[in-house]
């Protein structure tokens, strides 16, 4: 029955088989049979050999002798049965003219429960679709992660579009939908932005069909508008795999002795069964030390090793899961890397009026061992002194504490009860304060708070924020986000909403959160000015997420760098305007080496630590928002037949008119 149904449709009755099949030993049974032919006699001697040769031929029947007509006519016979077969296959059909295919290749769609890989899964049906298209259609290809590209412009040629399929490779960056939706809009709404559908149009607008083929590890796409895209969703992955991911790892030094290191990893489990995780600690090949930890399904479970006094290079975490039936699909979160660099100071400033939380916990002993702090009153910011030292780009980090300036600086920053200036955060425009939000969620991933508890932090008011395009919310709260990050060319700027310290109407000053009788307040700010002032430029231990320009404040007496990748790759970097090395090559996961000529002076390690791609359960039932528009998963298509009865009946055909020609060569012959 399920060969009916896929290749073949009967179109005839039980009986009507019954009599077909009885034309073949028909056609047969016509050969075996002889002429009976009626005696005649004849007055001359010149027949007699004919008579003689009819004698042969009296009987009924005779030995069958090899006959091409007799082939010739089965085989006839034959294609006409299987074509009443109606043999044929299910393909896929594709209505309209132009296309687009956006094929994700973000670090989650190597995942191995789709074999071989859901990229690859994802480009075998992006074939299937490109040889279903219209005569006349023209399609293109994008391939997107964190950004998108164009892979192969418009065109009708499908060869070309089958080769570039081909060609896309997989990463390890995280998942950016809008990017890839940006660049088709550009093309099927001309003159229109996906953010501003308010412009008039420049040109004719050209609809396309967006077929997208991602496993949806990637936040909805808020304020977009399709215009005249439609969007299909094609699923890709199994809702029920498992993985066991390294979320976070690094070194600090020990609390009781500075000079001493330790080693801090985080392992998650985003499988349904719990997990047994082996975790290794190793430098170069040499095993440190060794771990089992059990994880719950969707918990996650924290390790420490003691290093002592480690000297500088690279360690390697490594797990390996057992007893999880759902196994660990992804390979690429299984190792974390981690560097112990030279240590230097950093220098920090901090604007302030009277904040003594602020100025205790970047006080502290960690906080002197690794910064030069200066404290300043916010009337400096109108000085030419902080100005000349804030374009030339003299500190490492700088902090305004309920005050900014008026241009941002060279430095990274951090913004406390206040946005920064310009459009960007929407400094421009007067903030709104909100009363008693509550947190509800932590950016754990991210260096700032791997190590950081909030669950008991009480907050008076605070301003809600708008991160630019590329920003990262760190704290999440019942009104919204509080605490984000973003990137600003080649530094960071971190804005807290909510102020430590307050001030009335009377000027009085009043504690607007008990974070600062915490034990995660000083732990926050040691954490940040490593981060944002030594481990972010590669000078100590630093960890950077794949594709992520790393800024590098590294000294050389020549002026450049040369940055050896995990691969051997070496690339020659040269001093920014700032004093500082910009370095965007980050695509490898590994420890990535800085030289001063041959000498090495520090080294940066690249993580996935994303649970987005960690948590590759994919839900192919639940759509994916794009605007206002819900886009279900689709995992199959308007679908056609192909037939071949047709090819069988002209190959009957030609069959007949051989038959035809044959015989009638025997017949004048």
């Amino acid at each position: 029955m399920e060969l009916f149904s896929g290749y073949l449709r009967n179109m005839l009755s039980w009986w009507q088989w019954s009599l077909l099949a009885l034309v073949p030993p028909a056609i047969i049974l016509l050969y075996f049979l002889k002429l009976r032919r009626t005696p005649l006699e004849v007055p001359s001697t010149y027949l007699w050999q004919k008579s003689i040769e009819d004698l042969h031929v009296n009987s009924i029947w005779q030995r069958l002798r090899r006959n091409l007509l007799l082939l010739l006519q089965l085989l006839l016979v034959l294609l006409a049965m299987i074509a009443l077969l109606r043999p044929g296959w299910s393909g896929t059909r594709l209505s309209g003219d132009r296309f687009i295919f956006l094929i994700d290749q973000s670090a989650s769609m190597s995942a191995t429960d789709v074999r071989p890989t859901r990229l690859d899964e994802a480009k075998r049906r992006t074939h299937e679709l490109v040889d279903a298209m219209p005569a006349g259609s023209r399609a293109m290809i994008i391939s997107f992660a964190d950004r998108a590209q164009v892979a192969q412009e418009f065109t009708d040629n499908r060869s070309l579009l089958h080769e570039r399929v081909d060609a896309i490779r997989p990463t390890a960056r995280g998942t950016n939908l809008r990017d890839a939706l940006e660049l088709s809009a550009g093309l099927a709404n001309p003159g229109r932005t996906a953010n501003e559908p308010g412009d008039a149009p420049v040109a004719a607008a050209q609809p396309a069909d967006v077929y997208i083929f991602s496993d949806g590890r990637f936040p909805s796409v808020e304020g977009f508008s399709l215009g005249n895209l439609s969007p299909i969703y094609i699923p890709i992955g199994d809702a029920q795999t498992g993985n066991v991911a390294v979320t976070a790892f690094n070194t600090r030094p020990l609390e009781s002795q500075p000079d001493k290191l330790q080693a801090f990893a985080r392992v998650a489990n985003f499988g349904p069964e719990p997990a047994e995780v082996d975790v290794e600690l190793l430098a170069g090949d040499q095993l440190i030390d060794a771990s089992r930890i059990s994880i719950e399904p969707g918990g996650e479970q924290g390790v420490a090793y003691d290093l002592g006094e480690a000297e500088q290079g690279a360690l390697r975490l490594e797990i390996k899961s057992h007893a999880a039936p759902s196994g660990d699909a992804l390979a690429a979160d299984d190792v974390a890397f981690a560097v112990v660099n030279p240590q230097r100071k950093i220098r920090v400033l901090i604007v302030t009026a009277e904040n003594p939380s602020l100025v205790w916990a970047l006080s502290t002993a960690r906080a002197s061992d690794l910064a030069d702090v200066e404290i300043a009153e916010p009337e400096i910011l109108n000085s030419g002194q902080y100005k000349t030292a804030a374009a030339q780009g003299t500190y490492d980090l700088v902090i305004y504490d309920r005050c900014r300036p008026e241009e941002m600086p060279q430095a990274n920053t951090v913004f406390i009860g206040q946005l920064p200036p310009g459009p960007d955060w929407g400094g421009d425009k007067e903030a709104k304060k909100v009363a008693a939000p509550q947190i509800i969620d932590v950016e754990r991933s991210h260096p700032l708070f791997q190590l950081i508890d909030l669950g008991n932090v009480a907050i008076g008011e605070s301003v809600i924020l708008a991160p630019p395009p590329g920003g990262t919310v760190l704290i999440d709260s019942s009104r919204g986000p509080i605490c984000a990050i973003a990137p600003r060319q080649a530094f960071e700027d971190v804005v807290i909403g909510f102020e430590i310290v307050g001030t009335d109407k009377e000027g009085q000053r009043y504690a607007n959160t008990n974070w600062h009788m915490r034990a995660s307040f000083p732990t926050f700010w040691f954490s940040l000015i490593s981060y944002l002032g030594g481990e972010a430029d590669g000078t100590q231990s630093s960890s950077v997420r794949p594709g992520q320009p790393v800024r590098l404040a590294a000294r050389s007496e020549s002026g450049q760098l040369t940055v050896v990748s995990p691969d051997g790759k070496q690339t020659k970097i040269s001093r920014g305007t700032e004093g500082r090395y910009q370095f965007h090559d980050t695509d490898a996961l590994g420890v990535y080496e800085l030289r001063d000529k041959e000498k090495t002076t520090g080294r940066l390690a690249v993580n996935l630590f994303d649970p987005s791609e960690s948590n590759i359960k994919t839900q192919p039932d639940k759509a994916i928002q794009i605007g206002h528009v819900d886009v279900p998963g689709q995992t199959t298509w308007e679908g056609t037949r192909r037939e071949l009865w047709k090819w069988l009946l002209l190959s009957a055909l030609v069959v007949l008119l051989l038959e035809w020609y044959i015989y009638n060569r025997r017949v004048y012959l």
